[in-house]
């Protein structure tokens, strides 16, 4: 049985979405997600052999997956059973310094308003550069409007994976099944690629993380619309709308629910052509081209990112309130 109450959950998850806002996610070398990635890497090594066969390659993925998740829930479980043993608030704020490591909502708003400045400004060169920085795809020939669109479907993307998602797990189990999640999503964006090199060695990392996603990804596309709803100059009919007509159509399972959302509110396209080391990949079109994207588009995904966690905030104020 964890060792704390559901109430006690509930306060430590609202300070660490606080803490998040305030402070985000300093780059530390000790930083438990660094930490998990250190770890990924490390096991990647001493499992992997270049005459593994695709079935054993299967066989190492799933002791991968399942020694991270291990590791990182148990040792994060012995971390806060450790300090609430030398003191209860030492507990609750170790407990709540590791959940908000699990969370990225100022990181998120950092690395997009990292490319919007210099949009802002005209300079394409810089806003290529970082831009390649949080997506995978080459940069180097993108126009605004292109950026514009990796950085809003990177910022869509993330609010289940770096918002909801923690949240989701650590309101069930503290920090312990916060870091759990955030384990699987690092293996997912590590070796979860369906590559050559990772076809099958990341298979369990890949389907896992899918598992972990699907409730949170719907729970994401509800609270997007709500956020619609509440948000001038957006679509919440549109919002809906476009998560039956598109979400579908995405290759992840999950990614497509938020993307649809976010560009239906603003009544944009994404997806489309992406180059990946020089070869093109047709993605799904999401959402309707009403008018061409351009770099306010950011400043509103932004705004909805937040939006969904003053929304989250909202919930469980109202719960500790009928609580007190």
């Amino acid at each position: 049985m964890w060792i704390y109450s559901w109430q006690e959950i509930v306060c430590m998850t609202a300070a660490a979405i606080v803490l998040d806002w305030f402070i985000g996610d300093p780059r530390w070398p000790t930083h438990p997600v660094i930490l998990i990635g250190r770890w990924i890497r490390w096991m990647e090594g001493l499992l992997r052999s270049k005459s593994d066969s695709p079935a054993s390659e299967k066989f190492k993925g799933v002791l991968l997956t399942t020694t991270t998740l291990i590791v990182s829930t148990g040792s994060v479980f012995v971390l806060v059973l450790a300090a609430r043993s030398v003191h209860e608030w030492l507990g609750y704020v170790v407990c709540t310094w590791l959940i908000s490591t699990t969370i990225a909502i100022k990181g998120l708003k950092d690395a997009a308003y990292l490319v919007y400045n210099p949009l802002r400004k005209g300079e394409l060169a810089d806003a290529r550069k970082y831009t390649g920085y949080i997506v995978g795809r080459d940069t180097e020939a993108l126009d605004e409007e292109e950026l514009t669109r990796a950085v809003v479907e990177t910022v869509a993307e993330n609010i289940v994976d770096a918002v909801i998602s923690p949240l989701f797990y650590a309101l069930i189990g503290g920090a312990p099944l916060a870091m759990l999640y955030r384990a699987s999503n690092t293996l997912d964006s590590m070796v979860g690629y369906r590559n050559d090199r990772y076809r099958h060695f990341g298979w369990a990392s890949a389907r896992w993380d899918d598992a972990m996603n699907w409730i949170p990804a719907r729970l994401t596309g509800l609270l997007l619309i709500l956020v619609a709803l509440l948000q001038p100059g957006l679509s919440a009919k549109r919002a809906a709308a476009a998560i039956r007509r598109f979400a579908h159509l995405h290759p992840s399972p999950n990614s497509g629910i938020p993307e649809s959302a976010v560009a239906g509110a603003l009544g944009i396209e994404l997806g489309g052509l992406n180059v990946y080391g020089g070869v093109a990949s047709e993605r799904a079109r999401l959402g309707w081209p009403l008018r061409p994207r351009t770099q306010q588009d950011i400043v509103y995904a932004v705004r909805m990112l937040y939006g969904v966690s003053f929304v989250v905030m909202g919930g469980l104020l109202c719960i500790l309130l009928v609580w007190f």
